[in-house]
């Protein structure tokens, strides 16, 4: 079946259907072959999709008995191992090693945060795996020199100890072995065993590169076996012999795509020559593999462009199949793959989107969507984002804790959430609910408060069930403490079906129904029965390890995709076979993904050891890419930034643009110019996607007059400077009658702040003693700001920072009321004053009206920003100006009209700046005269509500400026009047 003697090493240059032209090389060499024979052949293949690939291939080749086709991680196909115990899962060795990173992230010095321990663990899993299956024993990190280099790493290595019982070193023979290490062992055995006694049968390892010791070792055992061969994927026929002499070092050649094939041809001895054709199978484009074989060079060699790039062929032939998106945005491009895609599909050509970018093939499934095209998304969906996973995390986000109220209405409107019951019911409440918190809060609701609102309303009997099911979830959730694994899981997924079952007196609602729901659980339930590995946990802790856990995985729901659409990963590239490839996010960091660094061991370490180092994941990315780019036709594509910064084009996009760059003898500029046009004829059909069918002119500044009979007959103190700054805000309050919802997140945000200090000084000066001393009032004025900051301000940082300023500003505002106050009058009082013939009233609540020892007013407002300067009064901050008209036009009934003296604005603040303004009959005539004037102004037809008219600054933000379309005008845009009906 295999000719010649010596390793047996074929190989199929990139661009081939590889399952299709193994399974045909297979066919040939069995022409003789008897039925039975076939079923004896034993294969080993990189990947399950290769496998299924393999399997599909012999299938349509026709009725016969297939050959053993396993996997090179599982070489045994599950036959236990003589000596070896069962391997243990990889959940509880994690489960077992974060046990054992906790305390070091506990101590004075500590490698990462504590929130970081299972990431740690699964890096550390990671690292004894790859030890495993590279057979690097322990005393190998224990003769490590680390004397010249930093103290990091010296901690590192000594906690690398801890792995010894890991890796057999007094770990036991029964002890039972990682996943890896039962791969390494399996391999072993195997190949041991074929030393004494070589298989009478045919053995072919096919589509693998040999990048992990495991797999290598069993490479190079089966090409030296007398029935043995080795196919070998992507193999570049075009690569001269002194590029595969200099491809000899690891630290500058590890990258490269040919790198694999050179250090399994160091195992064997051989050399590239000895690799054989599989079958005579031409690639679709061998021009194009000669170009993309030249830029791919090693960088110390690249100076060879000069010379062999005159020998390529004409480049606008050989890159005719060959376009370049270069987009603005991921949007866009998302955007022109996805028309790419469906213009595959009309035509009935096989198209592959192949890209590490899970969230531009998001994006891309999403675009697809609408027009009813589901791509076969090898990946799935990751199994936190699945509505199930979102709902654990969520109802995890609520243990130990009372939840604020914007977490608590993203959990009750949740898909998931009380689906056991009547779901049009819980949004209903749940929509009440969540007026009546961001109305009154509280901002970190708990079951009493809920179950305070349900009696609050008419319908308490239908409420009450919803309220307590709800009540039940957040007061068992709060009441969360340091537990075992075990018990976490067993309470954590209790209220996850709690949640999901609302008011329902059984079941789990629709949480666990479809196969993301089916997946969960399975997670859930692999949590459980390893939770003894996990010892005891905070609720912080649990929680980081639940946010690590469902990062990883996937799940893929029961969908009929489109026959001829595929979107694959970078590795699947070997098994495309497609007509058109898309090669997406093709910039640095994406494609070729940055190496994560490594918190064990750096690049000196590793490479000592004789582990991998992180170029490795670069060089199986660059032999990926070169797989895929050898398909018939292909579109490169890129964005130019992304949602941050700028991008950087992938190094294997750049390496081949500067190579046709800097070839015009060989047509190099041009051929890249039509490869750039090809792809901004995509682009522009994008971008034309999403432009409006109708050309939508900006909006004016708005300036609209209602009717005067709905225009507002009655405004506030602080509602006349509104309409002097922004008018266009009075008439969206009081003539649309628009009010903004409070923000679904509360904070600690200066309305609040003013609210609460002015709280605190009315109560202060209301119940001040007459005979109090200065030292008893400095006293009960911190008890008591304390005190309500406790009660009113939910936020810690925010009660410290404003019972600091309050105390910066105590002695100040104690001499203030020692030398200049009277005896309070009003404190938040309201008045209202006729104007305009009755046709207008003025309403007000001043902080505070005190009678001085003259008989006359003294007024004073709290202010916890900067008071108004004079200026300013003068014109746009009328507030107490137009108090002191109140007062002495008799707006108050308690007290009738008295004379102001004087008006105050404090600053809460440190040293109490004030801002005082002595009171005159002139002055009052004016302030008067003027609101007359405005009103009556605002009174006449043609008088519109500008938007924005004199704001204090013009980025200060307001309510309606959406609504006003600002942004579409400028503050010098002419307003334009327009009659509203």
């Amino acid at each position: 079946m295999f000719e010649g003697s010596g390793p047996r090493l074929y190989a199929l240059p990139p661009g081939v259907d590889f399952p299709r032209q193994f399974v045909a090389g297979c066919l040939d060499r069995w022409r003789e072959t008897s039925p039975e024979d076939i079923a004896r052949v034993t294969v080993f293949l990189n990947s399950e999709r290769m496998r299924r690939a393999v399997s599909d291939a012999f299938i349509a080749s026709g009725a016969r008995l297939l050959p053993r086709l396993r996997l090179v991680t599982d070489p045994l196909a599950g036959l236990p191992i003589p000596g070896m115990a069962r391997p243990i899962s990889a959940l509880r060795r994690r489960l077992e090693l974060a046990q054992l990173v906790r305390p070091l992230l506990a101590g004075k010095d500590p490698l990462s945060p504590r929130s970081a321990a299972y990431a740690l663990a699964e890096s550390l899993a990671d690292l004894l795996a790859e030890m495993q299956t590279e057979g690097v024993g322990p005393q190998t990190l224990a003769t490590l020199d680390v004397s010249n280099q930093s103290e990091h790493w010296a901690r590192a290595l000594t906690f690398l100890s801890i792995i010894n019982g890991y890796l057999g070193a007094g770990a036991g023979a029964d002890a039972e072995p990682d996943p890896a290490a039962s791969v390494r062992r399996a391999v072993e055995v195997l190949t041991d065993k074929w030393l004494v006694q070589p298989p009478l049968d045919p053995v072919i390892v096919a589509g693998s590169t040999g990048s992990r010791g495991a797999t290598a070792l069993l490479i190079a055992r089966v090409a030296m076996l007398p029935k043995g061969a080795v196919v070998l994927p992507g193999f570049d026929r075009d690569l001269p012999p002194s590029v595969w002499l200099s491809l000899s070092d690891a630290m500058t050649s590890e990258d490269h795509p040919q790198y694999r094939f050179r250090r399994l041809f160091d195992a064997l001895g051989a050399s590239p020559d000895a690799v054989q054709p599989w079958t005579l199978a031409e690639p679709p484009a061998s021009l194009r593999n000669r170009v993309v074989s030249l830029a791919l060079r090693p960088a110390p060699v690249t100076d060879q462009w000069l010379v062999e790039g005159n020998k390529l062929p004409d480049l606008c032939a050989a890159m005719a199949d060959v376009t370049l998106i270069e987009a603005p945005t991921p949007r866009v491009e998302a955007l022109a793959i996805a028309m790419v895609l469906r213009a595959a599909a009309e035509d009935g050509t096989t198209a592959a989107l192949v890209s590490p970018d899970r969230m531009l093939t998001r994006q891309v499934t999403a675009a697809l969507g609408r027009w009813g095209i589901i791509p076969d998304d090898s990946a799935g969906e990751p199994m936190g984002l699945s509505a199930p996973g979102r709902l654990v995390q969520q109802v995890a986000n609520l243990l130990g804790k009372r939840p604020m109220f914007d977490v608590l209405l993203a959990l009750l409107k949740h898909p998931l959430s009380f689906t056991g019951g009547d779901r049009a019911n819980h949004l209903r409440l749940t929509r009440d609910l969540e007026l009546s918190l961001r109305r009154a809060g509280p901002v970190f609701p708990d079951g009493a408060g809920i179950l305070a609102w349900a009696r609050s309303r008419k319908e308490t009997d239908s409420v009450m069930p919803w309220a307590q099911a709800l009540a039940a979830v957040l007061d068992s959730a709060a009441q969360a403490v340091t537990a075992t694994l075990a018990s976490h899981v067993a309470s954590h997924r209790a209220l996850v079906e709690a949640v999901a079952r609302g008011e329902a007196p059984s079941g789990t609602g629709r949480l666990w129904d479809l196969a993301a729901g089916q997946a969960v659980r399975a997670a859930m339930d692999a949590l459980a029965a390893e939770a003894d590995a996990g010892g005891t946990l905070s609720v912080a802790e649990y929680l980081d390890l639940v946010r690590s856990y469902f990062s990883t995985g996937e799940v893929r729901e029961p969908v009929l995709p489109h026959p001829g659409i595929r979107i694959l990963g970078t590795i699947e590239a070997r098994v495309l076979g497609a007509e058109l490839v898309i090669l997406g996010g093709l910039n640095d960091g994406i494609w070729p993904d940055l190496p994560a660094p490594d918190p064990w061991l750096n690049r000196k370490m590793r490479q000592e050891a004789g582990l991998l180092l992180p170029e490795r994941r670069i060089g199986l990315s660059a032999h990926d890419f070169q797989l895929a780019v050898a398909a018939p036709k292909v579109v490169l594509s890129r964005s130019s930034r992304d949602a941050e910064a700028e991008t950087v084009a992938s190094r294997w996009v750049n390496r081949l643009c500067n190579l046709l760059g800097g070839l015009p003898d060989r047509q190099g500029p041009q051929a890249l110019d039509q490869m750039r046009a090809r792809g901004k004829s995509w682009l522009d059909h994008a971008i034309a996607l999403e432009r409006p069918g109708k050309a939508v002119a900006p909006a004016g500044r708005p300036s609209p007059r209602p009717p005067v009979e709905h225009r507002p007959k009655r405004l506030s103190l602080t509602q006349i400077e509104r309409l002097i700054r922004n008018p266009y805000e009075i008439y969206a309050r009081h003539v649309l009658r628009l009010k903004p919802l409070d923000p679904l997140r509360a904070e600690a945000d200066p309305r609040l702040r003013g609210t609460v200090l002015h709280k605190i000084l009315e109560q202060f000066v209301r119940d001040r003693p007459d005979d109090e001393d200065r030292s008893s009032a400095r006293q009960r004025y911190l008890a008591l700001t304390e005190h309500i900051l406790s009660v009113e301000v939910a936020w810690p940082s925010a009660r410290v920072l404003w019972l600091s300023r309050m105390e910066d500003a105590v002695d100040a505002f104690l001499e203030f009321e020692a030398q200049n106050a009277g005896i309070p009058l009003a404190l938040e009082t309201d008045g209202e004053l006729a104007l305009n013939d009755g046709m207008f009233h003025l309403v007000g609540r001043p902080d505070r009206i005190d009678i001085l020892p003259s008989g006359k007013a003294l007024l004073i407002d709290y202010k916890t920003g900067a008071p108004p300067t004079a200026e300013q009064q003068k014109t746009y901050a009328k507030q107490l100006l137009l108090a002191a008209v109140l007062v002495a036009d008799g707006g108050f009934a308690k007290f009738g009209p008295i004379e102001v003296e004087n008006i105050v604005y404090l600053g809460l603040k440190d040293g109490l700046p004030r801002v005082e303004t002595r009171i005159t009959a002139e002055l009052l005539e004016e302030v008067r005269a003027g609101l007359t004037h405005l009103i009556a102004n605002y009174a006449r037809a043609h008088q519109g509500y500008t938007a924005r008219r004199a704001m204090f600054k013009t980025s200060d933000a307001t309510d309606y400026d959406a609504l006003s379309r600002f942004g579409e005008w400028e503050i010098s845009s002419a307003p334009a009047p327009e009659d509203v009906r």
